[in-house]
């Protein structure tokens, strides 16, 4: 699963989330730390309302909450969606030993892309979620040079 930290750092960077079925999410609360939410028909589903987006929690007893606005949650991406986002602009993952007496961890993910310009960019990281994370961020970030040239 993405970390925490990336999934702030893609919303601070304007990637939007259109709440669906089997989305997650975090409530970024001290008393909800760690706590994973899953959009579900039955449990938790997604409101339109002209004001905004309400995830509505259906029958959840356990929770002294009935909703929470869009705006006071963290979407989770998954791997999948992740890739989504980076359409046709993504090469390949591969995954990588690395030699553990080097003190590191043992496996590395890098994402490749394809840039606007032909380029060819390589993103790093321990888990693979990570590693396409930080390669939506990397087209965020060309997007935005284009955008400001």
């Amino acid at each position: 699963m993405i970390s925490q930290h990336l999934a702030e750092a893609l919303r601070d960077a304007g990637v939007r989330w259109q709440p669906a079925a089997g989305d997650r999410f975090v409530i970024p609360q001290p008393e909800l730390a760690g706590e994973l939410f899953t959009l579900s028909e039955m449990t938790i589903e997604a409101r339109d309302y002209p004001t905004g987006t309400i995830l509505g929690f259906n029958g959840t007893t356990e929770w002294a909450m009935d909703s929470v606005a869009q705006d006071d949650t963290l979407w989770m991406p998954r791997e999948d969606q992740l890739r989504e986002l980076l359409g046709g602009a993504f090469i390949g993952l591969t995954r990588s030993a690395v030699d553990p007496l080097d003190g590191d961890e043992a496996v590395r993910y890098t994402v490749t892309l394809q840039t606007p310009s032909g380029g060819v960019t390589e993103h790093v990281a321990q888990a693979a979620a990570d590693a396409y994370a930080l390669a939506v961020l990397a087209l965020v970030d060309l997007a935005v040079g284009e955008r400001s040239t």
